[in-house]
């Protein structure tokens, strides 16, 4: 894409990118993304490790040099940002590398700073569940509770456009289904995200569209409820016969093939019905794309 082309990019998104290209090397980190990002939406960046995921959200946030292609971020390209357009974007890394020897108060009081219209600290503390630990060293922290430093540090700003960069990593259950209350607060707010997560229950309950990237290239981007297309949410029914051999029919009628079953022999052992969820249809994604790799 040259120059030239940069209408093609959405003037009205909170993100545009077109066939965005990273090479190191010999080596294609990204060939040829193209995606946009409304204002105010929730998406959802998946794909493998090496995939091409944090290229993208780094180049995105301005660390790093694209080969090809353009990109705008809250309207400017993220090339030439300054320290006003950073003031306007959030980022939760994963890892932050921060010391530690400081206290989450002083932390966060330390990065509000940054912004004009930082968020109330106490208000940002309770959030991430660490009122408590508040006086505490962030070095004698647990690592959850790291975590949750970090996704404070990444909103503390009230931030307009919010990188989260596997943000649940090392969460139990329960911080990470707070953290969904959190996320869902904040879309309700107007902030718009992008989101990158290996946990593919997380991305179906917080996003408005996902984007599946594979060795570089996009394979896939839609609804939560649409991506994969129509055919990979047929369900599955599965059962074994007499014999112990396990049978399987992907069929919009499940329950028309078990009753044809149990009026046939009777139950069948180990039946059940499948109906793919959006991690099943993400895997069968990537197998494609590796698939056509290896042909």
């Amino acid at each position: 894409m040259t120059a030239d082309d940069s209408a093609a990019l959405d003037p009205d998104a909170a993100v545009s990118v077109r066939d965005l290209r990273k090479h190191y090397g010999s080596v294609t980190g990204l060939d040829g993304v193209s995606f946009d990002i409304a204002r105010g939406e929730t998406f959802s960046l998946l794909g493998p490790n090496g995939a091409g995921k944090s290229t993208t959200i780094e180049i995105l946030e301005g660390y790093r040099d694209r080969t090809g292609g353009n990109a705008q971020v809250l309207g400017l390209d993220p090339h030439r940002g300054g320290v006003d357009w950073k003031a306007r974007l959030g980022i939760v890394l994963q890892s932050s590398g921060e010391p530690g020897n400081v206290t989450v108060r002083e932390q966060l009081t330390h990065f509000a700073g940054f912004y004009p219209h930082p968020r109330d600290i106490d208000e940002v503390i309770a959030a991430v569940r660490l009122t408590e630990k508040a006086k505490t060293r962030i070095k004698n922290l647990s690592g959850g509770q790291r975590r949750r430093v970090d996704v404070a540090l990444g909103f503390v700003g009230r931030p307009e456009m919010l990188f989260l960069d596997e943000p649940t990593t090392g969460f139990d259950p329960e911080a990470r289904h707070e953290f969904w209350e959190l996320i869902r607060r904040l879309k309700r707010e107007g902030t718009t995200i992008l989101l990158t997560t290996h946990y593919l229950d997380e991305a179906a309950q917080l996003s408005d569209r996902v984007a599946v990237i594979a060795r570089g290239r996009l394979v896939d981007i839609g609804a939560v409820d649409e991506i994969g297309g129509a055919d990979a949410r047929i369900p599955i029914v599965r059962w074994r016969d007499a014999n112990g051999e396990q049978h399987e029919e992907r069929t919009e009628h499940p329950a028309a093939v078990v009753a044809a079953l149990v009026a046939s022999a009777g139950e069948p052992r180990d039946l059940e019905v499948i109906r793919p969820s959006l991690e099943d249809i993400y895997l069968g994604l990537v197998r494609d794309a590796d698939a056509q790799v290896a042909a």
